[in-house]
């Protein structure tokens, strides 16, 4: 089992920045892909970002690339989200997810985070 916890969420004005956090704990040596996905209100779940844990490749979604980064500290069991020039289309709730199986996919996650709000106000 792996255990997700993200932090880092808040209010912040359009054209801000976030950071995000991902505590992972368990069996972490099993996973192979950290990802970040969202949700809006209405609308259904959406990818946005992955992160290898072995080599740190990283895949991102277009309506993200450029603005928002990925990474992860093997050491300390954490991936982070960098969330630049925010815009209101980007509030949602942020969820960590943790594949034990394939590379940078964008679905069939098998572990999951409670979530963490993030609003931008216009």
């Amino acid at each position: 089992q792996v255990q997700l916890a993200e932090s880092g969420g808040g209010l912040v004005q359009a054209g801000g920045s976030l950071r995000l956090s991902c505590a992972a704990a368990g069996r972490t040596f099993s996973m192979n892909t950290m990802g970040w996905f969202r949700q809006a209100t209405g609308k259904e779940r959406e990818f946005v970002a992955a992160i290898s844990w072995n080599d740190g490749s990283t895949r991102y979604a277009d309506s993200v690339k450029g603005r928002f980064t990925i990474s992860r500290d093997n050491a300390k069991n954490t991936v982070y989200l960098q969330m630049n020039s925010l815009n209101p289309e980007d509030t949602a709730v942020y969820y960590c997810a943790a594949d034990r199986w394939a590379l940078l996919r964008t679905t069939g996650y098998d572990y999951w985070g409670q979530g963490t709000q993030v609003t931008v106000s216009s």
